[in-house]
C-alpha cells in the first residue's frame, strides 16, 4: 500500500541528524540521502515538491561548495522545488547566495526542529497553491475560449457568443451594446474571424476623432481634396472591402455624417471626398456603443432610420460583475501573460488577491481587471500576487439587490456557486466543501438554478 503522505527530501550526511530529522517530520514520507548522486537520483525517482539541503556535504563537509552545487542542479531539473537551506557556514553570506540561486527558505544551524517543520509546512503549502494556480491557468486558456480568444465560463457571456456564431455567416448589421471595457472589439474580431470574409477586420473609434476629420477617416479623399490632401487616400470602409469594419462609440458621429453612413448602407457605395465617382465596397458593418442610443433618439441626435440599418442584430454585453466566475479564469489568463513577458517570477494569486478580486465590483470590467493584474505583476515582490499589489484592499461597494428576501438570496446563491465553482474547476466534491455544504444539497442547488458544471 503506497504512503498517502506528500514526500520530504532530506539531503543531510550526518547520521545521527538523519535520525533525528526522519522522527520530526512525520507527518512526511521522509526519503533520506548523504550525498549529490544520492539526492539527485532522489529527485527524478521521488519527484518531492519540499527538499531540506544541508550545505555541508562531502566532499566539502567544512564549507558550502558541494551544497550550492546540488541546489544548482535540483533547480536546473525541478525549478519549482522548494528548497530550504540549512548552513552553520558564513550564514549571512550563504543565505543570501541560496536565495539568490532559487531556494525557498533558510535556515542556520543548530536547528530548532519545530520551527524546521513549520517552514517545511509552509512550503508545502506554498507549492500546492503554485501547482493550482498554473492548472487553472492552463484550463482558462484552453477550455474557456470561445470566438478563438474570448475567455469565459459564465453561462451570460457564452449565450452572448452562441448568438455571435449564429449571425456570423450572415450579412446581418449588429449592433454590440455594453459598458465600456467589457470586451465589444474582441468580440468584433470573433464575429469577423467566423464570418469566413477573406478582408480585413478594420476597426475605428469615432469618439476618439474630431468631426471635421472623421468623415475623411471613413470615406477616404481624393488628392487635392482639401489642404493638407497631398495623396489620394482610402478610407476605412474601402479599406474593409470584403471584410468586417468596426466602428466603436457609433453614437459619437455626428448627426450630418450619419446621412452618409446610412446612404452607403442602403446602396452599398460610396464617394470619397473631392470625388465624383461611385465605388461599390462589400464592406459588412459592426457597432458598438456605451451610450443610450434610443433616448438619442429621442433627443433628435441619432438618426433612427440610421439606427435600425445599424442595429438589425442586437447584443447585450454583460459587465464583468454579472459574469461570476470569469474574474478568476480572466486574471490568471492575464498573470500568465504579463508575467511571461515583465516578471517570471510571478506564478500566482495568493488567497487574499482571489478573494478581494471575488469582492471587488469592476466598474472598468475587463480593462480594469487587466490593467490591475498588469500592475500586479510588475509590483508584486515574490512569487504570488497579493491584495495590496492589485490596489484592491478596500472591498467593493455592494450591489443593490431586490427587496425581495427569496429574489436576494437566488441572485446571491447563483453567484456565490458560480464563484465556488471556477474555484474548483468544477469539481463538485471541492465546491460542496468550499461553500459548506453536502453534495446532494450542492446538486440540488445546481438543478434548482439550471447552473451548468
Amino acid at each position: 500500500m503506497s504512503d498517502a503522505r506528500p514526500k520530504l527530501l532530506v539531503i543531510e550526511d550526518d547520521p545521527g541528524l538523519q535520525a533525528q530529522l526522519k522522527w520530526a517530520y512525520e507527518d512526511f514520507e521522509v526519503i533520506v540521502v548523504g550525498d549529490r548522486a544520492g539526492a539527485m537520483a532522489a529527485l527524478r525517482s521521488e519527484e518531492p515538491a519540499v527538499v531540506t539541503l544541508d550545505l555541508g556535504l562531502p566532499p566539502d563537509p567544512d564549507g558550502t561548495s558541494e551544497g550550492f552545487a546540488v541546489l544548482d542542479e535540483i533547480m536546473a531539473l525541478k525549478p519549482d522545488t522548494k528548497v530550504i537551506v540549512a548552513s552553520g557556514h558564513g550564514a549571512r553570506e550563504s543565505a543570501l547566495q541560496a536565495i539568490g540561486r532559487g531556494a525557498y527558505d533558510f535556515y542556520q544551524k543548530p536547528m530548532d526542529f519545530d520551527e524546521m517543520a513549520l517552514i517545511v509546512a509552509r512550503a508545502y503549502r506554498l507549492h500546492r497553491l503554485e501547482a493550482e494556480n498554473r492548472a487553472l491557468a492552463v484550463r482558462a486558456g484552453k477550455d474557456n475560449r470561445v470566438l478563438g480568444t474570448m475567455i469565459t465560463a459564465a453561462p451570460e457571456m457564452l449565450r452572448v457568443a452562441r448568438t455571435i456564431e449564429r449571425v456570423a455567416g450572415t450579412n446581418v448589421s449588429v449592433m454590440l451594446l455594453g459598458a465600456s471595457g467589457t470586451g465589444k472589439e474582441l468580440l468584433a474580431r470573433g464575429l469577423h474571424e467566423a464570418s469566413g470574409r477573406a478582408g480585413a477586420f478594420v476597426a475605428i473609434n469615432c469618439a476618439a476623432i474630431p468631426e471635421n476629420l472623421l468623415e475623411s477617416e471613413l470615406f477616404g479623399h481624393e488628392k487635392g481634396a482639401f489642404t493638407g490632401a497631398v495623396k489620394t487616400t482610402e478610407g476605412k470602409i474601402e479599406q474593409a472591402h470584403n471584410g468586417t469594419l468596426f466602428l466603436d462609440e457609433v453614437g459619437d458621429i455626428p448627426f450630418a455624417l450619419q446621412v452618409k453612413l446610412l446612404r452607403f448602407l442602403q446602396e452599398r457605395v460610396i464617394e470619397r471626398i473631392g470625388g465624383r465617382r461611385s465605388i461599390a465596397v462589400d464592406t459588412r458593418i459592426v457597432c458598438a456603443t456605451h451610450q443610450n442610443l434610443e433616448a438619442m433618439i429621442a433627443d433628435g441626435r441619432f438618426r433612427e432610420d440610421l439606427w435600425y440599418r445599424l442595429a438589425e442584430i442586437v447584443v447585450k454585453i454583460p459587465s464583468l460583475a454579472e459574469r461570476p466566475g470569469d474574474t478568476a479564469l480572466l486574471a490568471r489568463a492575464f498573470l500568465a501573460r504579463f508575467a511571461k513577458e515583465m516578471n517570471p517570477a510571478v506564478k500566482g494569486f495568493a488567497p487574499d488577491a482571489l478573494a478581494a478580486m471575488d469582492a471587488w465590483g469592476w466598474p472598468g470590467n475587463v480593462r480594469e481587471l487587466e490593467n490591475r493584474v498588469k500592475r500586479a505583476v510588475i509590483m508584486a515582490d515574490g512569487k504570488l500576487v497579493h491584495a495590496g499589489d492589485l490596489d484592491l484592499d478596500a472591498p467593493g461597494s455592494e450591489e443593490e439587490l431586490p427587496l425581495n428576501l427569496k429574489s436576494a438570496r437566488e441572485i446571491t446563491d447563483r453567484r456565490v456557486i458560480r464563484q465556488a465553482l471556477a474555484r474548483s474547476e468544477g469539481n463538485i466534491s471541492s465546491t460542496a466543501k468550499l461553500l459548506g455544504i453536502s453534495r446532494p444539497t450542492l446538486y440540488d442547488l445546481l438543478k434548482q438554478y439550471d447552473l451548468q458544471h
